[in-house]
């Protein structure tokens, strides 16, 4: 890895440090690094240590989050060099907070983590209809339905939505994982998703592991 991705790009995204992440992107892009070789090497590959980081304790939600937020910052700048090279996505997620349910904290973090991942991000934000959920299927060709509720009381919201997406004719085209303080992975297998993720890190992982 070269000092530029490195030195900057990467260690600014797991210091949460945002100039830090734009100037080093903008360097290697006049430097003539491939958009793929900063983003891969730079961004993808430090996201995944702040999984890591996270999962062993290291890191917690607020130090996950302004990394999150450093990379996206960095992605922002790169993300037009990355359509003209035509690098292909890792896939395309739609993530939103289900029928009744207004919180997006854990939302975003799953969306901002998935980016970071390299996944193309729908978000439909929060309080989002069955009917939403299966119009973005229908217009935008997704891979992944990230389904969050973070109340008892919304969870159904999460079985109406794969039922509604099960009658459009729509649930073999795409794995669906669910996820949220209330859920468990009884109750995703209960309701028929393919994935349970308990945390932002491990949506990533799972993601990863249904398109494989």
């Amino acid at each position: 890895m070269t000092d530029i991705i490195h030195d900057t790009i990467y260690n600014s995204i797991l210091e949460g440090d945002r100039e830090g992440t734009t100037a080093g992107v903008s360097l290697a892009l006049e430097e003539s690094y491939s958009p793929e070789v900063i983003l891969q090497e730079g961004m993808i590959a430090a996201m995944k240590e702040v999984g890591r980081l996270f999962e062993e304790g290291d890191y917690f939600v607020p130090e996950m989050l302004i990394a999150a937020r450093a990379m996206q910052s960095g992605l922002a700048l790169l993300k037009p060099y990355l359509v003209d090279s035509d690098i292909k996505p890792a896939g395309t997620v739609a993530v939103g907070t289900v029928k009744g349910d207004l919180h997006d904290i854990g939302k975003n973090l799953v969306a901002m983590m998935l980016e970071g991942a390299g996944f193309v991000i729908y978000d439909l934000g929060t309080d989002v209809a069955p009917e939403s959920f299966v119009a973005a299927i229908q217009d935008n060709g997704v891979d992944v339905v990230a389904l969050s509720a973070l109340l008892t009381t919304t969870m159904p919201s999460m079985d109406a939505t794969i039922k509604a997406i099960d009658a459009a004719g729509l649930r073999d085209q795409v794995k669906i994982v669910v996820g949220g303080a209330p859920v468990t992975q009884q109750y995703a297998e209960k309701i028929g998703a393919d994935g349970f993720a308990p945390d932002a890190s491990s949506a990533v992982t799972v993601t990863e592991s249904l398109l494989v």
